[in-house]
């Protein structure tokens, strides 16, 4: 029997090596993930979706007809000084609408049916009275995102005020010294004509976070789907007799029921199958039952919640499976640490960097975060990620059932059984 105190373990060095490695390591890679995924928004910004809209019904001036909304639209859409950061839509207001309520568009700006009438009055000498100053409309869209429609904010801010002076030295240059026959109001207006507004292009209910309540649901199944995992897991080990099971001062052992890899796998998926839908119902009735978010389409909701609980849990379960231990690293990085700042919530996958752009196309959170978005924000609307988030959980459960099952019943063949060592009979006995 080895009388060594326990506390001497403290002097192995594979026990601080190991430690440290994987701790290390760990704490390394969720700063990374995070930070980096988040220092620099608008300088990795590329391609936000932003619509460009001309509603300008055009005026005659000097016999001649002209559009002035045209030709700002026409400018912007065809301007180099920002670069690739923004992606112009130039659309009508029906389909910017329709865009905005589908998530597809972080903002719009849009030029009214009166502008060029109202830009022109500027410049009337008819008349002492003090001349309506034309405006551009910037719309938001938080549904989207709040820092994704905070950018697209900014941009389109800046393309309508210095569309504006634009107009305005054009005018001035025009009319030359008649600008003395102007209304005093009037000069002042000509230089920088335009007035900016900014409106909400898809407004949302007052509980509905700022457009983050999506996100926060959506983390919350994934979250009690990876730890539900890690429970179910221990259980199912317990049940079976691999493992004991400390309930405060009691040690509990059950008898050992031998079991392959793979029917363990399949009893906890079976287990963790059942149990989605009860804690896709506690979830729901958490979020909008006690805590009062806003929602619409309950009935759809409550299914694809079981199922991204389903799914997440069963896909934890099988790298806890086939790692091990080590599993449950592995099922954080995944299920959190690489997948929180690819969820296309926080920042947009526009002002990602290019590896986040490529781990957002089949992180978990972001598919399961989609389909949340278009059930609470967008009417349930299939092309609005609610299509895409039915088929990426799918591909992930076959996905899972296919690595798990396959890399597990070659543990089987292999022999690889998990068979307590002291359930094995002693091979170094010797007879004296």
């Amino acid at each position: 029997m080895n009388g060594m105190h326990p506390f001497r373990v403290l002097r192995a060095k594979p026990l601080w090596i190991a430690s440290g490695v994987i701790t290390g390591v760990l704490a390394l890679l969720f700063a990374v993930l995070y930070v980096g995924a988040n220092i620099d928004p608008a300088g990795h910004m590329k391609d936000l979706p932003v619509g460009l809209v001309n509603a300008d019904k055009g005026a005659a001036v000097g016999g001649k007809q002209v559009n002035l909304g045209a030709q700002i639209t026409d400018s912007i859409s065809k301007s180099t000084a920002g670069g690739d950061k923004i992606d112009w839509k130039v659309m009508d207001e029906r389909e910017v609408k329709e865009e905005l309520g589908k998530g597809k568009l972080y903002g719009a700006l849009v030029v009214p049916a009166d502008f060029t009438s109202s830009v022109t009055a500027l410049t009337s000498t008819t008349t002492a009275e003090t001349p309506v100053r034309p405006a551009l409309t910037v719309l938001t869209n938080q549904s989207a995102g709040s820092l994704g429609s905070s950018l697209a904010r900014v941009a389109t801010t800046q393309a309508a005020e210095s569309a504006s002076l634009h107009i305005g030295k054009e005018l001035t240059a025009q009319i030359g010294a008649q600008q003395a026959k102007l209304p005093a109001a009037a000069r002042v207006l000509l230089a920088d004509p335009a007035a900016v507004t900014v409106k909400d292009g898809h407004p949302l209910d007052s509980h509905s976070g700022l457009g983050l309540t999506a996100f926060y649901y959506a983390l919350a199944l994934v979250v009690v789907g990876m730890l539900s995992a890690n429970v179910i897991s221990g259980q199912v080990d317990h049940t079976l007799g691999y493992t004991h099971n400390d309930l405060g001062p009691l040690r509990l052992h059950r008898p050992l029921i031998r079991a392959t890899r793979v029917q363990t796998l399949a009893i906890s998926s079976t287990l963790m199958a059942a149990l989605s839908l009860l804690m896709g119902t506690l979830v729901m009735v958490g979020a909008v039952g006690i805590m009062g978010m806003d929602a619409s389409h309950l009935p759809l909701l409550w299914l694809y919640s079981v199922c991204a609980v389903a799914v997440s849990g069963i896909g934890a379960l099988t790298l806890l499976a086939v790692f091990g231990t080590p599993g449950m690293l592995v099922a954080t990085l995944v299920f959190i640490g690489m997948a929180v700042p690819t969820a296309n919530a926080t920042t947009p996958i526009q002002a990602l960097p290019g590896f986040y752009r490529f781990l957002a196309e089949f992180e978990p959170l972001r598919q399961i975060a989609g389909g949340i978005r278009a059930i609470l924000y967008y009417g349930a609307q299939g092309d609005a990620g609610l299509t895409r988030g039915w088929v990426m959980m799918a591909v992930g459960l076959v996905a899972a059932a296919l690595f798990g099952f396959g890399v597990l019943g070659w543990y089987d063949r292999k022999g690889l059984h998990r068979i307590p060592v002291e359930t094995e009979p002693e091979r170094n006995a010797t007879s004296v």
